[in-house]
């Protein structure tokens, strides 16, 4: 019974706060960041009230979140939970099953082995494709650039798994001069030195120029951007793929929201000639609206992935296709199972016009803020709109004033070696009145700039 009513609460506590998030400040005010002082206490020695823990959680901890699952948060492109997806890894947490075969959980290994077919069917990449659910767009690089390299050697006539790397042929591997962080970490983590990473040159828009591809072999993993982070351009694929698919070299994609294009009609086009790649990476939490820690890694050669995925033991074996077969965890939870749901409940025409309709939000941003006067720094391609004000301290002060206002929250970034900010919109929450909000809250900001530095 106490369990019940310790759920109840919680659920109640929930419930409430999502009823909030519309009125909340975005970016919480300076007393409830202190508030959070409340939280510095001993290490209890004995057992406590569970109530007053959650008390103390909800009263102390909600006020001082960053409301991303609201409709005014545009910082970065992660979405807010869907209900049902929210619903659905609600269930799936009462659930409580290890998620790593069908003899742990048939219920989460046929859920996640149907929703990992409807991933490939909605991006359209090859069906026989292996898909990983993880924790993150970074883990799930780490998977696919882990499988890479371990073809490549093995090509090489290299055994990696017993051998390891001393003594291997060295695997170059070329990024973007605008590569993703999390690319990079998962490079780094791999053991690829930063400063032995090969740049390829980009064009203005931030796109790898063919004609200025570095050289590449049969030891090259060419790393590919659906989405660039500060303009969401795309990689010219269908001309980098085909020069590395002459060279024998291996192709991932970094499309954590970018390859989201894919799924609705008037971006696809974009999207052009990526299924020719041999590995790809996306997230669920950003234009897919579903909870954090549901990406997903998927690799062209899905017995390649098990083979360099594998943990099987003598007391836990099981299929190829199990989850802890083809990604980094042994115990893990069922985070392909939110996406299921948001899938079954969207269908292909609800995730296009999601993202079809945030696309058309962003122009809308885009075409309003010169005559507002901020300096549009590109066109936007997806959902991100990149600009800045006439001066470095005073695209700065924007950015706070912004924040202070409470209303909506974005941040600040660089472009072309100068400070800039960037709108990123993703929320299924966000509406017309929002956006609406979102250019009086800069408008207002940009005249109180003015008066302070006429």
């Amino acid at each position: 019974m106490e369990e019940q009513q310790l759920l109840s609460d919680a659920e109640a506590r929930a419930a409430r706060y999502i009823s909030k998030v519309e009125d909340m400040p975005v970016f919480p005010d300076s007393a409830s960041l202190q508030q959070l002082a409340r939280f510095d206490e001993p290490l209890p020695d004995g057992a406590g009230s569970a109530k007053d823990t959650l008390a103390l959680l909800d009263e102390t901890g909600s006020a001082a979140t960053t409301v991303s699952n609201g409709p005014r948060y545009f910082g970065f492109v992660i979405g807010a939970t869907l209900p049902i997806a929210a619903a659905a890894q609600r269930l799936a947490l009462a659930w409580d099953q290890c998620a790593s075969s069908q003899v742990n959980s048939p219920v989460a290994d046929k859920i996640e082995k149907v929703a990992a077919q409807w991933l490939l069917e909605i991006l359209d990449l090859p069906r026989e494709s292996g898909v990983a659910f993880g924790t993150s767009a970074t883990a799930s690089t780490l998977v696919c650039l882990s499988v890479a390299r371990r073809e490549l050697l093995n090509k090489c006539g290299w055994d990696f798994d017993a051998m390891g790397l001393q003594g291997a042929p060295e695997i170059k591997v070329v990024v973007s001069e605008l590569a993703h962080i999390t690319v990079l970490k998962a490079l780094r983590i791999l053991g690829f030195g930063q400063a032995r990473l090969i740049k390829a040159p980009v064009d203005n828009a931030g796109r790898i120029d063919p004609a200025r591809l570095p050289a590449l072999d049969a030891q090259t993993i060419l790393c590919l951007q659906a989405g660039e982070v500060n303009t969401g351009s795309f990689d010219p694929f269908a001309p980098l793929i085909e020069k590395a698919k002459q060279a024998d070299a291996w192709v991932h994609v970094d499309g954590a929201f970018g390859l989201w294009a894919r799924a609705a009609p008037a971006k696809r086009e974009l999207t052009t000639g990526v299924d020719g790649a041999d590995s790809w990476t996306t997230d669920g939490h950003k234009w897919l609206n579903t909870p954090y820690d549901g990406a997903a890694g998927i690799c062209r050669d899905r017995d390649a992935m098990a083979a360099a995925m594998n943990s099987d033991a003598v007391y836990s074996t099981a299929s190829p296709e199990s989850q802890k077969n083809l990604g980094i965890e042994f115990s893990r939870s069922a985070r392909g199972i939110p996406i299921w749901a948001v899938l079954r409940t969207l269908g292909r025409t609800g995730v296009a016009d999601l993202i079809e309709r945030h696309c058309a939000m962003a122009d809308r941003v885009a075409q309003a803020l010169p005559s507002l006067g901020f300096e549009l720094l590109c066109d936007p391609v997806l959902n991100q709109v990149l600009f800045r004000c006439a001066t470095v301290d005073q695209t700065k002060e924007l950015q706070q004033l912004v924040e202070r206002s409470g209303k909506v929250w974005f941040g600040t970034t660089v472009w072309n070696g100068k400070p800039a900010l960037r709108i990123s919109v993703s929320s299924w929450r966000t509406s017309d009145e929002d956006i609406d909000i979102l250019l009086n809250t800069l408008q207002s900001a940009r005249e109180s700039l003015e008066t302070v530095n006429p």
